[in-house]
C-alpha cells in the first residue's frame, strides 16, 4: 500500500533538490539557558521551510533546524525520552571513531567543526539559489538570537558549489538519489523500485516492514529523521599528483580518476561510457543514472567493484548474497566549502577546502555507520579483502586498489589519504510539529 508523505510537516532539506548554483551555510549554536533556546525556536519556526512544495518551490531558498543529542538534553527533553534515541545519536560521532575509522589525521581531536561534545547543540541548515537569498535566510537566524545571551553562535561554515560547478576533485556531484515512496511523481530510470519512506522519515514503513519510530510522544518524532554530517577536507594537490604519477597523459589520468570514482569527472558513468567520457549522457536525466551491475557488469570490467560509487550504492550488485543493499541506502546531500585550488598550482597552498556531506537516514547505525564501516572502509563484501574506498577510504588498513584493464589487471599502489575528516555528528531533524513540541513541552532542568 502506498502512503503519501505528510510533506507540509517534513523539513524541506529531506526532499528538496538543491538549487544550481547553490549557496548555503551551516550555522551552529551553543545552549546555556534552556528557556532562551525555546524562545529561539519559537522565533525560528515560522521561517522553517517544509517539503510541501519541494518539486516546484515558491522560494529558491530554505532554512531548517537540527539538534545534537546534547542539544536536546540542554533544551530540557526528559531523561526517559532521551534514553530511547539510537545509541549512535546518544554517543555522538566523535565517540564512534573506532567503528567509523576516524584515526590519525581524521581523529576527532583534530576536528575543527564543533560537535555535540564541543559546544554544538542547535544548527541551522541554510540553502539558497543566490548569495542574496542565502544572506536573507542567515539574517533570520541573527535576528532570532538577538537579546538571547543564553544561546551563543559558535560557528558558521559557508558551503555551496564552486564556480566550476564541480566539487574540488573535479567531479560533477549529486547525480543519483533514491526515489522515496509517497514523495509524488515517478522514479527516473536507474532509481529502481521506490524505497520505503521509513528508511528516511520516521512514522512510515521501512524496508523491514516495520514502522520507523522514535522515543517519546509521536508529536516529537513523526516526520523527523536523523542526518549524519561529515566535514571532509580534500587534499586536492595530492589527488592531482597521484594521477600524474599513474599516467603521463591527460587522457590517461582521467581514465584512472574515473576507474577510482566509477564516473568520469563530467559525471558520466563508466557503466554507460566505459572507454571514453561522454558528457552528453549527463545532460539527459532519462539516461545519466540508468544502469545496473548484476547482469551487465558483474565482474566490474566497466565499473570496478571496488570503486567509490559502487561501494556506497551497490545497486543490484549484491543480488543473491546475504546482504540486502536496500537496508543500507542513504539520501545524500553534498556541498563544497573553501576556495578552489588553481589548476596550475604546483603545491598545496595550505588552505582548507573540501565537502560537507549530510546523509539523511532514519536509522544511523544500519544506514550511515554500516556503509562507512563495512562498505567504505572494508572490501570484503565485494571480494576485495581489506581494500578500502580508493577516494575516501582509510589507508592505515590498506593502501592499494586494483581494477580490470587490458591487457592485464591494473594495480595502484601506495594510495595516500586524499581526504581527512574534519568534523562530524549525528543530528536529529524533527518535523515541524516536533519543533513546536520542543519549543512548548520541554522544561528547565
Amino acid at each position: 500500500m502506498n502512503f503519501a508523505l505528510e510533506l507540509d510537516d517534513i523539513q524541506g532539506t529531506v526532499l528538496r533538490n538543491r538549487p544550481m548554483p547553490y549557496f548555503g551555510a551551516y550555522v551552529l549554536f551553543r545552549i546555556d539557558e534552556a528557556e532562551e533556546a525555546r524562545t529561539l525556536l519559537r522565533r525560528l519556526i515560522p521561517h522553517v521551510t517544509s517539503a510541501g512544495d519541494w518539486e516546484d518551490p515558491a522560494e529558491n531558498a530554505w532554512i531548517n533546524i537540527v539538534f545534537s543529542f546534547e542539544g536536546l538534553r540542554r533544551l530540557g527533553v526528559a531523561a526517559d525520552i532521551l534514553a530511547g534515541f539510537p545509541v549512535e545519536f546518544r554517543q555522538g560521532m566523535a565517540a564512534r571513531k573506532d567503528f567509523l575509522g576516524d584515526h590519525g589525521e581524521s581523529d576527532p581531536e583534530h576536528w575543527d567543526l564543533p560537535h555535540g561534545t564541543t559546544g554544538f547543540h542547535i544548527g541551522l541548515l541554510v540553502m539558497a539559489g543566490s548569495e542574496t537569498l542565502r544572506d536573507e535566510k542567515l539574517s533570520v537566524g541573527h535576528q532570532a538570537i538577538a537579546e538571547l545571551p543564553g544561546v551563543t553562535l559558535i560557528a558558521r561554515l559557508e558551503v555551496g558549489v564552486p564556480p566550476t560547478m564541480r566539487e574540488h576533485f573535479g567531479f560533477v556531484d549529486g547525480l543519483s538519489r533514491p526515489f522515496i515512496e509517497g514523495e509524488g511523481g515517478i522514479p527516473l530510470p536507474g532509481q529502481g523500485e521506490p524505497m520505503k519512506a521509513g528508511e528516511f522519515v520516521l512514522g512510515y514503513e521501512n524496508e523491514m516492514g516495520e514502522i520507523a519510530t522514535g522515543p517519546g510522544p509521536e508529536a516529537l518524532w513523526r516526520n523527523g529523521t536523523y542526518i549524519s554530517i561529515r566535514k571532509i577536507r580534500q587534499k586536492v594537490h595530492s589527488f592531482r599528483q597521484f594521477l600524474r604519477e599513474q599516467a603521463a597523459t591527460t587522457d590517461g589520468q582521467e581514465f584512472v580518476a574515473a576507474k577510482m570514482m566509477g564516473r568520469w569527472r563530467s559525471g558520466c558513468p563508466l557503466a554507460l561510457a566505459p572507454q571514453k567520457d561522454n558528457p552528453e549522457i549527463v545532460k539527459d536525466k532519462q539516461r545519466n543514472n540508468d544502469f545496473a551491475y548484476y547482469t551487465d557488469d558483474p565482474d566490474g570490467k566497466k565499473t570496478p567493484v571496488g570503486c567509490h560509487i559502487r561501494r556506497v550504492n551497490p545497486r543490484d550488485a549484491l543480488k543473491d548474497t546475504i546482504v540486502d543493499a536496500r537496508l543500507h541506502r542513504l539520501l545524500r546531500r553534498g556541498t563544497a566549502y573553501g576556495p578552489l585550488l588553481p589548476e596550475d598550482a604546483t603545491a598545496d597552498d595550505g588552505l582548507d577546502r573540501g565537502i560537507v556531506i549530510a546523509f539523511v537516514n532514519a536509522n544511523p547505525g544500519r544506514q550511515f555507520e554500516f556503509v562507512q564501516s563495512q562498505w567504505v572502509n572494508d572490501g570484503d563484501f565485494v571480494s576485495q579483502g581489506s581494500r578500502t574506498d580508493p577516494i575516501v577510504g582509510r589507508r592505515d588498513v590498506s593502501d592499494d586498489y586494483a581494477f580490470p584493464d587490458k591487457p592485464v589487471r591494473r594495480r595502484l599502489m601506495k594510495l595516500p589519504d586524499f581526504t581527512v575528516t574534519r568534523g562530524g555528528e549525528h543530528v536529529f531533524l524533527p518535523g515541524l510539529r516536533g519543533l513546536r513540541w520542543l519549543a512548548e513541552n520541554t522544561k528547565n532542568k
